[in-house]
């Protein structure tokens, strides 16, 4: 393998472990001070990534909030915000959503070689599409980030993404928001769905740390041997 991007996965579930039910209209789980607290995470980013289910169902801008930490980002002689990545096999993604319009930074396209085409006419220069391939390994797609750049990934999501990226043991970090509600909703989607995890009972995840936050509480758990390397 090669190097790839320190990578923080960062989420808010419910209770029973969702990340959100089945209705059309977006499920709000963290707080504001939560939402502040990931600003943060993403400000000290050089990129986040989420994927094509979550650009469609959720519109989410993927932008560093905080005016003064824009501000503090453009001192150091970075963009605002982190650059924008996203992975589809379909290429079928709404050349009008705010990932695409809102501010100004990179916005990468991880797309499926049969669909490259299709994305490139859709997206025009909204966004640079990259062909990855057959089907997108986030291994490959990782180490494609380091070599563009990317120090310091952030993945938000969503629940197949994050399936893909524990599963494969690509993640040094987990920043694990855990809210004081239920779903109760068997077609909601999970925080992650089936897969063949490294942390079993003979390499359990390390909790580094634990606080309260509004009325959430955040679990951080080192992941990889890597996590002495950063201290955000």
């Amino acid at each position: 393998m090669g190097e790839r991007p320190y990578t923080v996965l960062s989420c808010c579930v419910s209770l029973d472990g969702y990340l959100d039910d089945a209705s059309p209209r977006r499920l709000v789980l963290s707080d504001d001070a939560d939402l502040d607290r990931v600003d943060g995470l993403r400000a000290g980013c050089d990129a986040i990534l989420v994927g094509a289910a979550t650009v469609r169902n959720d519109d989410p801008r993927l932008l560093v909030r905080a005016s003064w930490r824009r501000a503090e980002r453009l001192r150091r002689g970075l963009p605002a915000s982190p650059a924008k990545v996203t992975v589809t096999d379909s290429g079928k993604l709404d050349p009008h959503a705010r990932f695409f319009t809102a501010g100004e930074t990179v916005r990468l396209v991880y797309c499926a070689s049969a669909a490259v085409d299709a994305a490139c006419a859709l997206l025009g220069r909204r966004a640079a599409v990259v062909d990855a391939g057959d089907a997108v390994s986030m291994s490959a797609l990782a180490e494609d980030l380091r070599a563009r750049g990317t120090r310091r990934l952030l993945v938000e999501g969503g629940g197949a993404i994050l399936t893909q990226f524990l599963a494969d043991d690509l993640a040094d970090e987990l920043q694990l928001a855990v809210a004081p509600i239920f779903v109760g909703d068997d077609a909601g989607t999970r925080f992650v769905g089936p897969g063949a995890f490294p942390w079993r009972h003979d390499r359990r995840a390390r909790l580094v740390g634990y606080r309260q936050v509004g009325d959430v509480v955040v679990l951080r758990y080192a992941l990889s041997d890597r996590f002495h390397e950063e201290t955000r």
